[in-house]
């Protein structure tokens, strides 16, 4: 359910703020995204590129915990070229896995926390000139003996103004300085549905008991008690750079009433005033006002919602202690319907499989209840009702530092594995069954896998009942999903021949090797793509994709020239109303 491919070859943007924050202070930089270069080209060659890049620092994003095994095996290749490089792991994973990353030889630094642009260069100043790391701030290191030295996780700025984040104009001037658009690609399609973002804050004021990114897990992980916000003023810095370049939807991340009221009018007062032809996409983590609607209309030439209710029971929402949590159906659906009569284009709405007191009839019953609404609202607004509904499972992993993870018992659940290296062995599994790290009481992991895909069979032929999707796309989901489920089975059919029985907890890595083996010997293995829903489903229409070219070279020039930044609307720092 999001804009990259299954395997989720989108970098975290903080790279690019990172990035770009070592650029103004004299050091030069480059983003590499090989996922993506290894996606557009079955060829590529990581190694090679490894073994060709020279550089004193390599700084390896370790955000999402499903990319521990590919940055660890980064790590390790880049120290088999260059032993006497500098390797730097950041991200919300590395913050929590700081100290288990220290074990690994390959690995010098870990910098925690959600803003290390500063302590970044910090570390790398002092690297340089050899000075001591003790004022580096969120800092894990090795001293001369080899104990691992922990400072205090101190930089926790409560405003985002004095990054650029995403720092756009420095993508940009990396294509013309670097000489390479490619590298430095979000995620596969880009080219041909360039979505762009803006970041409203570091941090949530939600406390949702299975992410990863709630307001108690950033608290535990990167010692933030409030979300640091960017202000409005820089927020619309943001747009009129990606105006420059992109006439695809952007992407407003959070719901901008976490700021408050103000901050939500100042942002969206600035936004009419400028007139972006781009459609925008805004979160709602909790119910809105004819009112706030209007607002949205008026500021925009196109908008669209994203609303994640999780589940359409209301006590499993309660149990879920985040978005929509204290609403009703009846508030939810209300919602909805002031935003369709406000002028919003499209609303997808989002469902988990694998909630607190979840049930395996409670998952396929959202189902039911987004034909009921759909309908109930077409005979209010007809064609103007689009909503689009999904369902997907939390997988592969429950994020460590939620409130779930944290206290499985509490909420009924069982954390299947909690090491690191465990979770290496277990993205080497030979299906996604045997990657999940937990069951809960109420459905255990092979239930898990049997509610996602009846879930996701049932809503691929609602959506070409209520024509959704077209014929081609429901053919194109349901062959995907047959596949899926066969090779599911394939897996489980061949374990029990070569084990006996089905593992309860981590698949052992010489068996999954065997059975990977003995699968690619009976069956097509071939990538089956989009399971859950058609590829093209989650995008918004696009008249044009681009911006003009000139706006884009001219930009790019005055970038590489040290001109062009100076259209800042007020200095960093001085904007952040909350």
């Amino acid at each position: 359910m999001i804009p990259s491919s299954p395997i989720f070859e989108m970098y975290p943007v903080g790279v690019t703020s990172i990035a770009s924050y070592l650029e103004e202070r004299g050091f030069r930089t480059q983003i590499i995204n090989l996922a993506y270069k290894m996606l557009a080209d079955p060829a590529y060659d990581v190694e090679r590129t490894i073994s060709r890049t020279r550089a004193r620092f390599f700084a390896l994003d370790l955000h999402w915990l499903p990319h521990v095994h590919g940055s660890i095996e980064i790590a390790h290749l880049v120290k088999k070229h260059h032993p006497d490089s500098v390797i730097i792991m950041g991200g919300m994973t590395a913050s929590y896995y700081h100290q288990e990353l220290m074990k690994y030889s390959s690995v010098d630094y870990v910098l925690r926390g959600d803003s290390v642009e500063e302590p970044c260069y910090r570390l790398l100043n002092c690297l340089t000139k050899g000075l001591h790391l003790k004022e580096v701030p969120n800092l894990t290191f090795r001293d001369g003996d080899g104990r691992v030295v922990e400072n205090p996780l101190s930089h926790v700025p409560s405003c985002l103004d004095d990054v650029d984040v995403p720092a756009y104009r420095y993508l940009i001037s990396s294509v013309f300085k670097n000489g390479s658009f490619l590298n430095c690609l979000p995620y596969q399609g880009w080219l041909e549905y360039p979505m762009t973002l803006l970041l409203t804050s570091r941090g949530c004021s939600m406390n949702c008991v299975i992410c990863g990114g709630s307001s108690s897990a950033y608290q535990r992980i990167c010692n933030r008690k409030t979300p640091a916000f960017r202000s409005p003023a820089r927020l619309r810095e943001d747009v009129r750079t990606i105006t420059l370049f992109s006439r695809a939807p952007i992407f407003v991340i959070h719901d901008l009433r976490q700021g408050g009221r103000k901050y939500a009018e100042e942002f969206l007062d600035g936004l009419a005033a400028e007139k972006v032809p781009n459609e925008f996409i805004f979160e709602l983590f909790q119910p809105a006002s004819d009112e706030y609607f209007k607002r949205l209309n008026s500021s925009v030439s196109r908008y669209s919602l994203q609303l994640s209710i999780e589940s359409h029971v209301q006590k499993i929402r309660e149990n879920g202690g985040g978005k929509f949590s204290h609403s009703s159906n009846k508030e939810i659906i209300n919602t909805m319907r002031k935003a369709l009569r406000n002028g919003c284009q499209k609303i997808d709405l989002f469902f988990i499989i694998g909630l607190p007191g979840q049930k395996y009839a409670d998952a396929l019953g959202c189902v039911e209840f987004s034909r009921r609404i759909i309908m109930q609202l077409r005979e209010e607004f007809g064609a103007a009702a689009n909503i689009v509904p999904y369902a997907a499972p939390y997988a592969p992993f429950l994020d460590p530092g939620s409130p779930i993870y944290e206290d499985p018992d509490r909420y009924g659940y069982r954390i299947l594995w909690k090491e690191l290296d465990d979770y290496r062995t277990a993205l080497l599994a030979p299906s996604w069954k045997y990657m999940l790290n937990y069951e809960t009481q109420w459905m255990s992991r092979h239930e898990l896998v049997r509610a996602t895909y009846a879930t996701a069979r049932k809503f691929n032929a609602l959506k070409l009942e209520l024509e959704i999707i077209d014929a081609k796309t429901f053919l194109s989901v349901k062959k995907a999903l047959e596949k899926s489920e066969k090779i599911i089975e394939l897996v489980d059919e061949i374990t029990r021949e070569e084990l006996g029985e089905l593992p309860g907890g981590l698949f052992p890595l010489p068996a999954a090797r065997k059975v990977l083996e003995i699968l690619h010997g009976r069956a097509e293995m071939e990538e089956t793509g989009y399971a859950l829903c058609g590829s093209k489903e989650l995008h918004w229409p696009v008249k044009a994709r681009f911006g003009g070219l000139f706006s884009f070279f001219k930009l790019g020039l005055q970038l590489l020239s040290g001109a062009g930044t100076d259209e800042r609307i007020s200095p960093p720092g001085k904007n952040c109303s909350q």
